[in-house]
C-alpha cells in the first residue's frame, strides 16, 4: 500500500468566503465547489484542504505544513496581509517554523528541518 498526506476537511460558516479568504490571504488556488454539499476546495502546488458549511462551532484545527524555504514563504504570505502569529524562528527542536492563524481560528505552522 502507499498513502499520502491527509488533506484536511475544515467546518465553515460559508464555504466561498473560506476559499477566497484562503486564495487572497494565504496564496492558494480555489480548486472546485459543489454547491449541493455545500463543500469545497483549495489548492497549492501538492496541499489541498477542504471545507464543509457548517453552523456547529468546533475548536480550532492545528496543522503542520512542510515547506523548502521558510523565509520565502513568510514573505509571501505576510506580503499578502495573512495574520501571522509568529514570524520566523529556529526552534530548539530543530525546526525553523513560523505561524498562521486563518479567519477561523485553525492554527497553521509552516516549517523545515534545520
Amino acid at each position: 500500500m502507499k498513502i499520502s498526506q491527509p488533506t484536511p476537511e475544515l467546518p465553515v460558516p460559508n464555504v466561498r468566503e473560506a476559499q477566497e479568504y484562503y486564495r487572497d490571504r494565504l496564496g492558494f488556488d480555489i480548486a472546485w465547489y459543489n454547491e449541493e454539499g455545500p463543500i469545497g476546495a483549495v489548492a497549492y502546488g501538492d496541499c489541498a484542504i477542504f471545507f464543509r458549511e457548517s453552523s456547529e462551532k468546533l475548536s480550532p484545527g492545528v496543522f503542520w505544513i512542510f515547506t523548502e524555504c521558510v523565509d520565502e514563504a513568510y514573505s509571501e504570505l505576510n506580503g499578502l496581509g495573512a495574520d501571522i502569529l509568529q514570524p520566523p524562528v529556529n526552534t530548539p527542536w530543530g525546526l525553523r517554523q513560523f505561524t498562521v492563524r486563518d479567519a477561523y481560528g485553525n492554527l497553521y505552522y509552516f516549517f523545515h528541518d534545520l
